[in-house]
């Protein structure tokens, strides 16, 4: 055998291998994402009028009808627990609290069981 025969049959049985090797697999463009942010509360304020507290919010963004509630503190010590049903027609709550004393109160305002904003109103030292 010649050298060139050898070369011509080693060059087609590299092309044959290397052919198998290709790249083959045309991968599918997958679904698009749908994300789904969480509700979240916005324009929380916390007031005092007179001998009341007051607390208003609105929650913004895609939920389930539910409860936003509310708890009460003054330092750590717990002074109650309030909520409203809240769906699409209805978004805004307020909330109001008796407090003849001045304290450092907190509010801790929660929608389905999670915890989403927590507001402060110090009038005195925590």
């Amino acid at each position: 055998m010649t050298s060139r025969l050898v070369t011509g049959l080693l060059a087609s049985a590299l092309c044959i291998t290397l052919s198998a090797c290709r790249y083959n697999y045309v991968p599918l463009i997958p679904p698009q994402a749908e994300v789904r942010l969480p509700a979240r509360i916005t324009n929380a304020t916390l007031v005092r009028e007179e001998q009341q507290l007051k607390l208003g919010a609105q929650i913004h963004g895609r939920f389930e009808p539910g409860y936003l509630t509310v708890q009460w503190f003054d330092g750590s010590r717990e002074l109650g627990t309030d909520s409203v049903y809240l769906d699409s027609a209805l978004r805004e709550a307020v909330f109001r609290l008796d407090a003849p004393a001045k304290g450092a109160y907190r509010a801790v305002l929660s929608f389905g069981g999670i915890v989403l904003r927590q507001v402060e109103l110090y009038e005195v030292s925590p």
